[in-house]
C-alpha cells in the first residue's frame, strides 16, 4: 500500500500547486475508511513541501517517488522512497524519512532521542536509526531488494528540515556514528549535502520503470534473510528431535517441498497434546525450510509466545514469526510455508476491537491463514481452548482443506518430553478432570515415579518449593486460575497484590498493556522467561505454550468436584474472567482446559494447592 505513487515531476508540480496533501488525504480515506488526523495533514504539507524544494534543487526530476508505503505484513509506513540510476546505469533507490523537529535532547534509552512529540517530551527511535531499519526490513522481505545480482540497490538517510545543523547537537552524538556512517542524518541548512547524496546515487534519472518494478515486486523474504533464521534457531543445541518427532518433521518438509512444484495447496495437520514436542517440531523445520530458501513463516495467537521467540532471535530473523492476525491482507500463496503453531488458538475472524470498519475481514481467520501460504501446517491439541472465539479444533482444520481443495496430510505425536517424560501423569490429568466430555475411567497415578508431584498444604509451602527449585538453577513458575481480580499498575509501576490467600499475598504477572513497570518487573510476554516472573503469579494467558522445570498451580474454587453428582462443576461467582463467564455452559470445559494447561507446564516436577478440600480429596483418593 502507498498513498501517492508518480515520478518526481509530477510530485513537486503536486506540491507546488498545493494539492499532495489533499491527494494523500484522499487515497488515505479510500483505504482506511476514515479522514486523517489534522495533524497528520500539517505534516504532510511541511514535510512534502520541504522535500519537494529539495528533489527540485537536487534536478532529480526524471525519478520514481512514493509516499506513505506500507512496509509488506507491518503497520509501519516510510515517508518517501525516490528510485533512479547512477552514472553506471545502476538500479538505485533512497528510503528518505522526514522529520518536523526543531530541537533534540540526548535520552538514556538506546538508539533513542528526546524530543516533543503528542504534547510534551518523550523518547522516540533517533530518525537514522528508523530510516536504517525500515532499509533493512525492505532488503529482507521485497522481491525486488532481494534477488541477488539484478536487485535495486537500497540506501537510507533522514532530513529534519526544520532544524539547523549542530554538531552537538543529540541527533549527531557520537554514540550513533555507527548508524551515521550508513544512514546520514541531513539538517535543513544542509540542501547541499543532501543533494551530493542523492545525486551519488540517482543522477542518471529514469527512475519510472524502477519504480515498476519495485512497486509490482513480491513479498520475498531474501534468503540471506532465511539462512539467518536458519543460522539463529539452529545454532541452539536445546533443539533436538527425538522418535516420532522426527517422522512428523521429515513428513513436513517432503509434503512442503512437494507442494512448491504442485498447483494445489497442501494443508498438514499435527496433533499432539502438551510436551509432545509441537513448537519443537514447528521452529526446527522453519529453521531447516528456511536453511534451503524456502519462505517459511512461524505464527502463533500468542503475544507471549511470540514476543520471546523474536527477543531470543532478534530483530532481524524476528520478522518471520508472527500472530494468526497477521495475514488479513496477505496476498493468495504469498509465503511458501506457514506454520501454525498452538493452532488450537486460531479464532473465528482476524478482527477486533480495533479493526476500521473499512478493513474488518469478512473472511474466517482459518481461510486468511491457509489462502496466504502454499503449504499450511497446524500443530494443534483440541483440548487447550481455554476461552470463547478461539475456535481451532481438527474438525475446522479438515474442513477448511476440504473448501480450499488441499491436499490433508494427518500426523499425531504421542512421545512424551514434559512431565519427565510421564505419558502416565498426562493422561492421568486428562482422565481426572474428564477432558474432551469423556467419563473417567479412574486411572490412578503413582506419586513416586521420576516426576516430582506432590500436594501441599499452604501457599507458604508451595512459594518455598518453587523459589528452592530457582535457587538450585532451575527454571519454575507459580501459577494460578483465574479466581481473583487482576489489577493495574501502579503510578509508580510495582503491581497490586491481588492473589491474596489468608494473609498470603502476591501480584499477578503485569498486563500486556501496562506501560510502565518498576525496576525487576517484567513485561507480560516476558514473564515466562524473565528470573523476575518468579515474584508474579502467572495467569493461563501468559503460561499457556510455555515450560518450565518446576510449576506450582494453585487449584482455586472457579472449578471444584461434586462428589454427590460425581461431576466437576463451574463456579461462575469465583471466576475473574469476565470473557469466560459469558461463555455459558461450556464456562466448566474452558475451566477444565485452564487447569489441564496449568498442570502440565512442568518438565520435571508440578506442586499442587488446593483452595477447596473435596477436590483436593479427588486428586488425593487417585494417588497410588
Amino acid at each position: 500500500m502507498q498513498l501517492y505513487c508518480g515520478t518526481s515531476k509530477e510530485f513537486v508540480e503536486d506540491t507546488t500547486l498545493n494539492r499532495v496533501a489533499s491527494m494523500l488525504a484522499s487515497s488515505w480515506s479510500s483505504y482506511f475508511g476514515y479522514p486523517p488526523s489534522i495533524s497528520e495533514l500539517r505534516s504532510w504539507e511541511n514535510s512534502f513541501r520541504a522535500l519537494a524544494l529539495q528533489i527540485n534543487y537536487s534536478k532529480l526530476l526524471d525519478h520514481g517517488i512514493i509516499l506513505e508505503m506500507r512496509l509488506p505484513l507491518t503497520s509501519a509506513r516510510l515517508d518517501c522512497l525516490l528510485a533512479g540510476r547512477d552514472d553506471h546505469g545502476r538500479e538505485q533507490s533512497v528510503v528518505i524519512e522526514l522529520k518536523q523537529w526543531q530541537s533534540v535532547a540526548r535520552s538514556e534509552i538506546d538508539e533513542c532521542v528526546v524530543t516533543f512529540l503528542g504534547g510534551q517530551q518523550r523518547s522516540t527511535a533517533h530518525p537514522s536509526v528508523q530510516a536504517n531499519h525500515y532499509e533493512e526490513y525492505l532488503a529482507n522481505t521485497v522481491g525486488a531488494f532481494s534477488r541477488g545480482e539484478g536487485a535495486v540497490a537500497l540506501s537510507s538517510c533522514c532530513y529534519l528540515h526544520n532544524m539547523p545543523y549542530d554538531p552537538l547537537s543529540a541527533i549527531y552524538d557520537s554514540r550513533f556514528a555507527g548508524t551515521l556512517s550508513k544512514t546520514p542524518a541531513f539538517a535543513g541548512n544542509q540542501a547541499e549535502e543532501l543533494s551530493r547524496y542523492l545525486r551519488e546515487r540517482l543522477s542518471a534519472g529514469g527512475g519510472q520503470p524502477v519504480l515498476e518494478k519495485i512497486v509490482n515486486s513480491k513479498y520475498q523474504p531474501s534468503k540471506k534473510l532465511l539462512a539467518h533464521v536458519a543460522e539463529i534457531v539452529k545454532g541452539d543445541p536445546v533443539y533436538v528431535l527425538l522418535d516420532d518427532q522426527i517422522v512428523v518433521f521429515n513428513t513436513i518438509e517432503t509434503y512442503a517441498r512437494k507442494a512448491l512444484r504442485s498447483k494445489n495447496r497442501t494443508v498438514v495437520l499435527v496433533n499432539g497434546g502438551p510436551g509432545t514436542g509441537k513448537s519443537l517440531i514447528a521452529i526446527n523445520v522453519m529453521a531447516e525450510l528456511s536453511r534451503h530458501g524456502i519462505n517459511a513463516q512461524y505464527a502463533t495467537g500468542s503475544r507471549a509466545f511470540t514476543g520471546n521467540l523474536r527477543k531470543a532471535v532478534g530483530s532481524k530473523a524476528g520478522i518471520q514469526f508472527r500472530y494468526f492476525n497477521s495475514y488479513t491482507e496477505a496476498d493468495p500463496e504469498m509465503i511458501d510455508v506457514l506454520i501454525m503453531d498452538e493452532a488450537h488458538r486460531i479464532r473465528e475472524s482476524s478482527n477486533n476491537r480495533f479493526t476500521r470498519k473499512k478493513h474488518r475481514s469478512d473472511r474466517s481467520q482459518i481461510a486468511e491463514l491457509i489462502e496466504a501460504s502454499k503449504t499450511s501446517v497446524f500443530f494443534i491439541d483440541d483440548a487447550q481452548v481455554v476461552r470463547p472465539g478461539e475456535v481451532g479444533s481438527s474438525d475446522l482444520v479438515q474442513d477448511a482443506a476440504a473448501i480450499f481443495g488441499a491436499k490433508l496430510i494427518r500426523e499425531r505425536l504421542s512421545t512424551q518430553f514434559r512431565c519427565a517424560g510421564s505419558d502416565r501423569f498426562v493422561q492421568w490429568i486428562d482422565d481426572l478432570l474428564e477432558i474432551g466430555g469423556r467419563a473417567s475411567i479412574g486411572l490412578m497415578y503413582d506419586s513416586n515415579e521420576d516426576f516430582d508431584f506432590r500436594i501441599v498444604d499452604t501457599p507458604e509451602d508451595l512459594e518455598v518449593l518453587i523459589r528452592n527449585k530457582q535457587r538450585e538453577g532451575s527454571t519454575a513458575r507459580m501459577v494460578a486460575g483465574f479466581c481473583w481480580p487482576w489489577s493495574n499498575a501502579r503510578s509508580d509501576g510495582t503491581l497490586e497484590s491481588d492473589v491474596e490467600i489468608g494473609g498470603w499475598q502476591r501480584p499477578w504477572n503485569a498486563k500486556p498493556e501496562a506501560a510502565r513497570l518498576a525496576r525487576g518487573i517484567p513485561k507480560a510476554q516476558y514473564w515466562a522467561t524473565d528470573p523476575g516472573g518468579i515474584d508474579q503469579i502467572g495467569c493461563i494467558y501468559t503460561a499457556q505454550g510455555f515450560e518450565f522445570d518446576y510449576v506450582g498451580v494453585i487449584f482455586g474454587k472457579d472449578l471444584i468436584w461434586n462428589p454427590t453428582l460425581h461431576k466437576w462443576e463451574g463456579q461462575k461467582a469465583r471466576s475473574h474472567d469476565s470473557v469466560v463467564k459469558r461463555a455459558g455452559e461450556k464456562f466448566v470445559d474452558y475451566a477444565k482446559n485452564v487447569y489441564r494447561v496449568l498442570l502440565t507446564r512442568g518438565l520435571k516436577g508440578c506442586y499442587l494447592l488446593f483452595l477447596d478440600d473435596t477436590t483436593r480429596r479427588q486428586f488425593e483418593d487417585r494417588l497410588a
